[in-house]
């Protein structure tokens, strides 16, 4: 019986280099951006910040001393499914590229606060998404709060919010208080651009479409704008009667035409539009985790 050799598969390798491109942008924010502005994150990366500012001890030996605990306790409460190959991989390769990288801080990307602030957001969002994709985690708070809510039963999102505030409050008593208010932008800069990492780009529109003549409207719909329409049924809560309501996803360019469309037939029809963040499949985005 002839046996193949076992290979590791493609998604795999693509996994890990998304996990190494992030760790690689995170670091350059902190070195090349967060550090020499004294500006603190969320994360057990905040914590190395501030570590290294009152201990002198380097922010890639902290988050090796703290992720490495919390990785074998989630390890033995959560299951090795849950935190694998590609946590370990992760926060070790993120204090690898912390170490290399602190070189950078010589050299900072900007001395304004606010700037600093600003695009070390973009970055280390832009990191943090990339390791998302790559369907991995570099450790840190996410699992400390899963850790305490096995513990406790409360919920990961409040932990997360009670732990990071933690941690950027405690820049007021390492620095100044107005370092705080750039933590905040940070971190708000930070999640938009995670989404827009995991989202892309494009944006696209979801239209529901009530009207008596919603035959016409669809038909109208699947050969002009040439798009799938779905038919819900409802029932009015007022009157009780059976509704029909058209569900149609469309491109942001798209929203015009449809209105001029249910208006040509029905100027009373009541359509509601609002934002669709991702959208996948056919006509759309094709999915890639």
């Amino acid at each position: 019986m002839h046996l193949r050799p076992r290979t590791i598969p493609n998604s795999w390798m693509l996994d890990l280099s998304y996990v190494t491109l992030g760790a690689f942008l995170i670091s350059v924010a902190v070195n090349w951006i967060f550090v020499p502005n004294q500006i603190v994150t969320g994360g057990l990366t905040g914590v190395g910040i501030l570590f290294e500012y009152a201990f002198r001890l380097p922010i890639s030996v902290t988050t090796l001393l703290l992720n490495v605990p919390l990785f074998i306790a989630g390890w033995k409460m959560l299951g090795g499914q849950a935190f694998g190959f590609k946590t370990l991989y992760g926060f070790l390769t993120l204090a690898l590229f912390i170490q290399l990288n602190t070189a950078m801080r010589t050299i900072p990307l900007t001395e304004e606060p606010l700037l600093a602030s600003i695009y070390g957001g973009i970055v280390l969002g832009a990191g943090i998404g990339i390791v998302f994709r790559g369907r991995g985690t570099t450790g840190g708070t996410d699992l400390l709060a899963r850790l305490v809510q096995k513990l406790t039963g409360l919920s990961p999102g409040v932990l997360l919010l009670a732990i990071d505030g933690t941690i950027i409050a405690s820049a007021a008593v390492m620095f100044s208080v107005e370092r705080i208010l750039y933590a905040l932008v940070s971190l708000y800069v930070t999640g938009k651009t995670i989404d827009f990492i995991q989202e892309g780009l494009s944006r696209s529109k979801v239209a529901y479409i009530i009207s008596p003549y919603h035959d016409q409207i669809k038909r109208e719909v699947l050969h002009s704008l040439d798009r799938g329409v779905t038919q819900l049924r409802a029932v009015g809560g007022y009157t009780g009667e059976d509704r029909e309501i058209l569900l149609c996803v469309l491109s942001q360019s798209e929203v015009t035409k449809l209105k001029e469309v249910v208006r040509s037939i029905d100027p009373e029809a009541f359509v509601i539009v609002s934002d669709a963040h991702e959208v996948l499949g056919e006509g759309f985005r094709l999915p890639t985790v």
